[in-house]
């Protein structure tokens, strides 16, 4: 995908150059185009990320792991978003992070008068992830991390010509590959996945500006709020076969188990990308 990303890049480059200077007349953005972008997607953080549980496998993640013999939460020392920096809450969390995005754009656009009707597809790799921790007593911790990998995306497009500058707002759906990935530094329990829901999608909806360079070359600045949903992954914290009986995530009346998830709700994040586009 990169190797891709840079030869289209080169090509664009290579038409900007060559192409003529752009008329006196106000230009015609009629017609299908091609392009690049590249930029930084960031995470839009929620404050209420942790971990939940299902102690009775009734599908309802709604349970309390407490204490043998007692009422008392297993996980009383709390949640931070982002991963875990030790064993214990007082170390605290890595901060969730954004990342580069970079693409590839597609699309058709129909002028009547100053205002420009259209449709736009782009795919992207982009650099995104967010993570939730949970701290036992133990002290353990325990971490879910999700990872954006690449999108998707294709939506309409709407705006105002005015000399060499097309305004414009757009929006449509959104798709994205997921990596899912747990991990723990409890060693007491046998932890397996017991779901991984790798794809997400959602809606994307922003604004931008389309400056006309030449009569077949345009640059691009736009923001992009986008918003997908996705199930996440599932673990179950079971018997090792050595694991103690008092052991929280295997008391009665449920020895079987416990499966932990997120209450991750939508993975939300703000873009602000440039880009080049070559009209035909």
């Amino acid at each position: 995908m990169i190797k891709t990303l840079f030869m289209a890049s080169t090509a664009l480059l290579m038409t900007g150059v060559a192409a003529p200077a752009l008329a006196q007349s106000a230009p015609d953005w009629s017609g299908p185009y091609v392009g690049i972008y590249g930029g930084w997607a960031e995470n839009k953080s929620d404050d209420d990320q942790r971990l939940v549980f299902d102690r009775d496998f009734d599908g309802q993640f709604d349970d309390t792991v407490v204490l043998n013999g007692t009422t008392n939460d297993a996980f009383s020392p709390g949640y931070c978003e982002g991963r875990a920096i030790t064993n214990e809450a007082a170390g605290g969390c890595d901060d969730n992070s954004g990342g580069v995005q970079g693409g590839l754009v597609a699309g058709y656009d129909l002028q009547f008068g100053n205002f420009v009707v259209g449709a736009v597809a782009d795919v992207s790799v982009l650099d995104s992830q967010r993570s939730v921790t949970g701290f036992s007593t133990t002290p353990a911790n325990y971490v879910f991390t999700q990872d954006i990998q690449d999108m998707a995306a294709i939506r309409a497009r709407i705006g105002y010509a005015a000399g060499p500058a097309l305004i414009y707002a757009t929006g449509g759906a959104a798709y994205a590959n997921v990596e899912n990935r747990f991990s723990t530094t409890n060693t007491a329990n046998l932890f397996t996945e017991q779901s991984n829901d790798d794809k997400m999608d959602g809606w994307q909806a922003g604004a931008g500006l389309e400056w006309r360079l030449a009569p077949n070359l345009s640059v691009t600045g736009e923001y992009l709020y986008t918003s997908l949903d996705g199930d996440g992954q599932v673990v179950r914290a079971g018997n090792t076969g050595t694991t103690p009986a008092g052991n929280p995530f295997i008391l009665a009346p449920n020895t079987t188990g416990t499966d932990i998830g997120t209450n991750f709700d939508s993975y939300d994040t703000h873009a602000f990308r440039i880009g080049m586009n070559v009209r035909f």
